[in-house]
């Protein structure tokens, strides 16, 4: 071991001093097996040490760090990795950045492990790394569950796609009549085949109420050949879809049970949201979701149009309740990547448009807008408008961006959404477009005047 670590300092190289802001700072580069971390010269007989990514391992970083005296920490990594140092370091009373890898390898000729954590030592000595932004606690563990229920959807439907295959290599052609075969007709049927029922007649009496095609439509579709492996494979894909279905009741037990768990804001600052029971819709949680973001929030999101429960969670569950890591709503949106960057060189600019992200409340936030194309309401009037200028894409961006701004000023103010109307929005446009015209006409000598009504 000795060994290996003499040949790996002679690699570390002594780095040029410039003016130090954070003179108790360390970089560390973590990977998969090593975690490789460098702190000031002068600290240690070793400035650059690695150590195995197991978790005593970890704590023994830790320790090394406290005896060099140091204070903060810059971390960068891919994936997952990063997340056991981070807490570990942070219960210990490390102030500890998480830097993106882009803001730290605009530099050519230089990539090892161990000049990658010299690198960011460096850096974050200088004072030059910004954290990412990690929300509290609470909200990661929110944000936990809140994922691993979205892989779990997408885990659940591979199977109802397997269900739909299975039935139609039997030639049963029950997704021509029904829109959704894990609706109530649908699994009625599905599970009395998997029992051993055969008689189409019988199969099709479990048609609900409320299904568009007749009983007659329904038995016809279900005349097919019953093979014995295919309907093995049902039933495999129905016991699949079925565990999975249970998978997201117990995950949706667990995330009311974390909601309860949040301090309830003293005074609200909107009335709460309606308590009316509204037919539950698939993929929506089994408990009342609406009601638990106002309790950790104080505020009804679901009020402004195009964000109902499900999209709020996602939202919230990414960015948090405290809006004071953004100064104001530009930084929010600059954060969010839903403002423009332009690329201005010589006066000029040279490009334009939003950079690309994978934020998932950037995601959350465009569907909702997209959600508003025929919406009567402000927010859909303005998204038609930016539309019928500029295109569908620039308007899902442009109204995302507004949304993102109520949700910014609700939070941080408290304040209710009032809607005013698509017709209140489109006079409001109109009178803007006739101060242009005036200020306009008035450069150039001339006059508006209204056309008198025949």
């Amino acid at each position: 071991m000795s060994k290996k670590r003499s040949k790996r300092q002679k690699k570390a190289k002594d780095l040029d001093a410039l003016e130090q802001i954070n003179l108790n700072a360390a970089g560390i580069d973590i990977g998969a097996e090593e975690v490789y971390v460098a702190v000031p010269q002068g600290r240690d007989e070793e400035s650059v040490r690695s150590f195995p990514s197991f978790t005593a391992d970890l704590h023994r970083l830790a320790d090394w760090l406290e005896a060099c005296g140091i204070e903060t920490v810059a971390m960068e990594s891919t994936g997952v990795f990063w997340i056991p140092l981070f807490e570990i370091l942070e219960s210990r009373g490390f102030e500890v950045y998480l830097v993106n890898a882009r803001h730290i390898k605009n530099v050519s000729g230089r990539k090892s492990d161990v000049l990658d954590c010299q690198w960011i030592q460096q850096l974050h000595t200088y004072g030059l790394l910004q954290p990412s932004f990690r929300p509290p606690e609470q909200i990661c563990a929110i944000r936990g569950l809140v994922r691993h229920r979205d892989m779990l959807i997408k885990y659940r439907s591979a199977h109802i796609q397997h269900m739909q295959k299975a039935l139609t290599v039997m030639n049963l052609r029950l997704t021509n009549v029904l829109s959704d075969i894990t609706g109530v007709t649908g699994m009625k049927i599905i599970r009395s085949i998997i029992a051993g029922e055969r008689n189409p007649e019988v199969l099709a009496s479990f048609r609900h109420s409320n299904c568009a095609k007749s009983q007659a439509e329904i038995a016809k579709s279900l005349e097919g050949n019953y093979k014995r492996e295919h309907l093995f494979a049902l039933k495999q894909s129905l016991e699949l879809y079925d565990f999975y279905d249970q998978q997201l009741k117990d995950c949706d037990t667990e995330l009311e049970a974390l909601y309860q768990e949040f301090d309830i804001p003293d005074e609200p600052g909107t009335p709460p949201p309606d308590p009316r029971k509204r037919k539950r819709r698939k993929n929506q949680p089994h408990f009342d979701l609406a009601q638990s973001l106002y309790c950790i929030t104080g505020v009804d999101l679901t009020a402004v149009d195009g964000l109902e429960a499900m999209t709020v969670q996602d939202i919230l569950s990414e960015i948090g309740t405290d809006m004071s890591p953004w100064p104001t709503a530009k930084h929010f949106a600059s954060w969010l990547r839903l403002s423009p960057n332009n690329k201005v060189t010589g006066g000029k600019v040279k490009q334009r448009g939003t950079l690309p992200s994978q934020n998932r409340a950037n995601t959350a936030f465009r569907m909702a807008a997209q959600s508003l194309a025929r919406s009567d309401c402000a927010l859909g009037a303005f998204y038609r408008r930016i539309r019928a200028r500029h295109g569908g894409p620039k308007a899902v961006t442009a109204t995302a961006h507004k949304l993102a701004r109520i949700v910014y000023f609700m939070l941080k103010n408290r304040q209710p959404y009032h809607d005013p109307g698509a017709d209140y929005y489109e006079e409001q446009y109109r009178l803007r477009a006739i101060r242009n015209l005036q200020r306009r006409a008035s450069k150039l000598g001339m006059r508006l005047e209204p056309v008198g009504v025949t």
